[in-house]
């Protein structure tokens, strides 16, 4: 009877210390609900788009923006690594590293950044998607033209015209000179914007077209152009006869170079050249080009001249006295 006492004090005892240890000690009895660790729930790289940002004369700044998506369990460390390489030779340009951090909601989650790349050339951009440091995903996408996108100096509403019917460039013949003509050139520009375009000039710019020797060179005031309208601006330019010209017009404003047109001016009737190309060579007097106070000028020419003259011991006399030995020496052979 004690024996059997003793036992059941024992096994109650027993109880009584597995029941403290598992109030005291949490964690001591599993959970039959408990699947071991929670496995993180899938991310990949839903779309990348890319926007241009500010620019500057030497870069551009690429706005890159990724949506992740995220399903199922909560994923923890995510990140994003942003690169951009060179189109044309496969070198790395720049390397831009976001942290996205955890993810729990199903969706898709925004990720942005700034990337900076010279202005010139097309760039491959990259966009690396990364969970707790494993590559899970990646895209590419190609930016081209990079170059065409202006600094705010460059940019202008303002252009010379693109028409057959009013061409950019163009000339008429005010005076035709025996040595010099003068052209009125006009170039004509549309403001294609909502504001009026100020502070504008515009540069005529004449050169032989064979040699490229700048003949006539002048600057007007563009004055200011309202919006959506197209005016004409008009200069005066003298250059010597005889000769085929190109005429560049240059638009600035405030000093910078916003766009450039050219026309063509065709004072030698004997030969023609286009903006593009010329038909053939031809001579040059660089002295028609030459500057005084008054600009380009023709110099005279001297008149050719040709002189007669004869070698000593050769006149009439001699002539004859050769005409005589001539016959004595057939008739010896005669005979």
């Amino acid at each position: 009877m004690e024996k059997n006492a003793l036992l059941a004090g024992g096994a109650v005892v027993v109880v009584v210390a597995a029941v403290a240890t598992a109030l005291l000690v949490p964690g001591v009895l599993a959970d039959p609900a408990d699947e071991g660790p929670v496995r993180p729930g899938p991310v990949d790289v839903a779309d990348v788009s890319i926007a241009a940002g500010p620019a500057t004369g030497e870069t551009v700044t690429l706005a890159v923006e990724t949506r992740i998506d995220h399903r199922g369990n909560p994923t923890n460390n995510v990140s994003v690594l942003v690169r951009a390489v060179d189109a044309d030779s496969g070198l790395l340009t720049t390397t831009k590293r976001i942290s996205v951090g955890n993810v729990s909601r199903d969706g898709e989650v925004t990720a942005g950044t700034n990337v900076t790349v010279p202005r010139e050339g097309g760039y491959d951009v990259e966009v690396v998607l990364y969970r707790d440091a494993e590559r899970v995903d990646e895209r590419r996408k190609s930016v081209r033209g990079v170059s065409a996108i202006k600094p705010p100096y460059l940019q202008s509403t303002t252009s010379f015209t693109e028409s057959e019917a009013l061409p950019p460039v163009s000339f008429s013949i005010t005076d035709a000179g025996e040595d010099r003509t003068t052209m009125n050139l006009m170039a004509t520009l549309t403001n294609t914007g909502d504001n009026p375009a100020e502070n504008l000039e515009v540069t005529f710019v004449l050169r032989q077209a064979e040699s490229n020797i700048v003949a006539s060179r002048t600057t007007v005031d563009a004055g200011a152009i309202q919006a959506g309208r197209t005016e004409t601006v008009e200069a005066s330019a003298t250059v010597p006869n005889d000769y085929n010209y190109y005429i560049d017009a240059v638009l600035l404003r405030d000093g910078v170079v916003i766009d450039t047109a050219r026309g063509a001016a065709n004072l030698n009737p004997t030969r023609t050249i286009s903006v593009n190309q010329t038909t053939e060579d031809v001579e040059l007097r660089v002295e028609d080009f030459e500057d005084d106070d008054s600009g380009p000028r023709m110099t005279d020419q001297p008149e050719a001249t040709h002189t007669e003259s004869s070698a000593p011991g050769f006149g009439a006399l001699a002539a004859l006295v050769a005409l005589v030995a001539s016959a004595l020496v057939a008739r010896r052979w005669t005979k």
